[in-house]
């Protein structure tokens, strides 16, 4: 085998892994929770819990007004402090970490789960900035 079909194979595998990785977390998240919009959650924002799953130096430094932080790293831990009769609002920097938590949840009974869509970044209303 020539260096160059090695190489080819190698970039091959790696496209592939990395096509499979996505796949895997878009079908976690589909069976999970529901992608929704910044406008969907400001609609929303005074009867759901909105957690922030990214990790607590992200959050003081910026997240949205009213969210409650249960980081990514404490979330299989914490996870139970969230109520299941309410709906839960899951953010992230991009919807990697929350789809994991989303999982969690589903796992454990939570049935109204919601990620926002292309993470913290897409959020358009009121922030809190703690430093």
């Amino acid at each position: 085998m020539s260096f160059l079909n090695f190489m080819f194979t190698v970039i091959v595998i790696i496209a592939a892994a990395i096509g499979i990785y996505y796949l895997v977390h878009w079908i976690m998240r589909k069976r999970s929770a529901e992608v929704v919009t910044s406008d969907e959650i400001q609609a929303n924002i005074r009867r759901v819990q909105v957690i922030d799953v990214r990790e607590t130096p992200e959050f003081n430094a910026k997240h949205i007004l009213g969210a409650r932080n249960i980081p990514y790293s404490q979330f299989k831990m914490r996870f139970s402090e969230l109520r299941k009769d309410r709906p839960i609002y899951l953010v992230d920097e991009s919807m990697t970490i929350a789809s994991r938590c989303a999982n969690i949840l589903r796992k454990n009974g939570y049935e109204d789960v919601y990620i926002l869509k292309d993470g913290f970044e897409s959020w358009t209303g009121k922030v809190k900035s703690e430093l």
